[in-house]
């Protein structure tokens, strides 16, 4: 039997690397079960992010292999956003290379993170096919693809303080936008200041060979049948890329502290807040948002990074306070009845898979453009910025009572529509099902590359 090799390559960031070896694993598990091939995926990594990874992220089939970090510490990247994207351009596409010079295994795909160039350029030099991979929404591709359009209707790099109400209603196959929906690095001198360290979908498309976006088809039809015509490369929608397959009930799990707490909670009363692993609030509003939480008598779960113990002593009975959970385990949980999120994509996701509403609190990126498809697309949440006005601890306590009050009709509607979301991402990676019916075309695409 030969053996044949994926190289993967993920933008070093956590959003970007789980959802990629997630589906690394899924991919894995199709090709060795349908191929009289073995098939290794490598996964390239820098030094530091290889010590992140827990065991529970390596399977069979599925290896690393490090290159250098681009900066002294990568976990500091949000200090200076700037200077960690251009130690990303810049560093890593010669260790790269060396990497894929010493490899005896012949490559016969790349997939590589599409918020990077230069792993498009070295598979072209190569000859090796690539794929191109969005761990973001579709329509986020989406609005990236289609600067062309913003630029033509003069709305690329526009001052958002004074236009962000502007309507953007011309991408294909999504409903309007505006101005300060789009990412923050389209937007006046933050954008000029991004637009040379940041892909142009553009380029990438006419190097790469396949296109993969980590979305559930029924969630966004519309932008990806738009998607599908406008470009001339195949499209494949890969499913939510989330430990779907290892979240099943854990006795051991609920001797943790957080699950026997969240044990003794009625259902659907328990409000989940978790405001990001990366680019995160000040610590004035960390201040208001526990005394909201506390003043609301809301039952809440607060992930609350490197702060917990001053938080604990703000929060009282009715909250628990920790430094870090099992994000899907706990979205699954039958006391969870919301989700404050910062609306990271593998946040929502997660949230969309476990069937709970949002309480949005976007700060960057793609981060209000997925608010914007959860309250307005999917109706399924509510903005606290924007419904608190003042983000004071009186106006916070009484978003999230109103948010979490099950006999309010339209948190009943929300509930009703989320499990209906739920259903389809569900659906969408059993058999038969968008996304399992995308990766095994995808798949089939591999193996050709193998034989030729």
């Amino acid at each position: 039997m030969s053996t044949n090799q994926v190289v993967v390559v993920p933008y070093p960031g956590r959003g970007h690397l789980n959802p990629l070896l997630n589906l690394c694993h899924l991919l894995s598990s199709k090709l060795n079960q349908h191929n009289n091939h073995t098939t290794i995926f490598t996964v390239v990594v820098t030094e530091e992010w290889l010590g992140f990874l827990s065991q529970n992220q390596v399977q069979s089939n599925v290896q690393f292999v490090t290159i250098p970090n681009v900066l002294p510490s990568e976990q500091n990247r949000g200090l200076d956003m700037i200077t960690f994207l251009t130690a990303v351009k810049n560093n890593m596409k010669g260790p790269f290379e060396a990497v894929l010079d010493k490899m005896e295994v012949k490559v016969t795909l790349i997939v590589a993170d599409a918020t990077m160039m230069w792993p498009f350029e070295v598979a072209n030099k190569r000859n090796i096919p690539v794929a191109a991979y969005s761990p973001m929404s579709g329509q986020m591709f989406s609005v990236m693809h289609h600067v062309d359009l913003l630029e033509s209707n003069n709305q690329l790099y526009a001052d958002v303080s004074e236009r962000g109400k502007e309507s953007i209603d011309y991408i294909p196959g999504i409903s309007s936008l505006t101005i300060a929906d789009i990412p923050m690095y389209l937007h006046g001198g933050i954008g000029q200041m991004f637009k040379n360290l940041l892909s142009n979908l553009f380029d990438i498309i006419n190097k790469a060979n396949y296109v993969l976006i980590s979305t559930v088809y029924e969630l966004e039809p519309k932008v990806i049948d738009a998607l599908r015509v406008r470009l001339q490369i195949p499209i494949y929608t890969s499913g939510p890329n989330i430990p779907y397959s290892q979240n099943k009930p854990n006795p051991s799990l609920h001797e943790t502290a957080y699950f026997t707490w969240l044990d003794s909670k009625p259902p659907r009363t328990v409000l989940y807040v978790s405001l990001g692993s990366f680019l995160s609030v000040s610590s004035d509003e960390m201040d208001e948002i526990a005394a909201g939480l506390t003043q609301s008598g809301v039952n809440f779960l607060w992930v609350a990074r490197g702060e917990t113990s001053h938080f604990k002593e703000m929060c009282g009975e009715k909250g628990m306070v920790v430094e870090w959970c099992d994000q899907l385990r706990v979205l699954s949980h039958s006391s969870i009845g919301g989700f404050w999120t910062h609306c990271g994509w593998n946040s929502v996701k997660e949230s969309l898979f476990s069937g709970v509403p949002m309480l949005t609190f976007p700060i960057v990126i793609d981060q209000p453009l997925n608010s914007k498809e959860i309250i307005e697309d999917w109706k399924i949440g509510k903005n606290m910025r924007k419904e608190a006005q003042v983000f004071k601890r009186d106006k916070i306590a009484e978003v999230v009572r109103v948010f979490m009050d099950s006999k309010s009709v339209e948190r009943i509607e929300m509930m009703e529509r989320a499990k209906k979301l739920q259903k389809a991402c569900q659906d969408s990676v059993a058999e038969g099902g968008s996304a399992y019916k995308d990766l095994d075309a995808f798949v089939k695409e591999i193996v050709k590359e193998q034989i030729k």
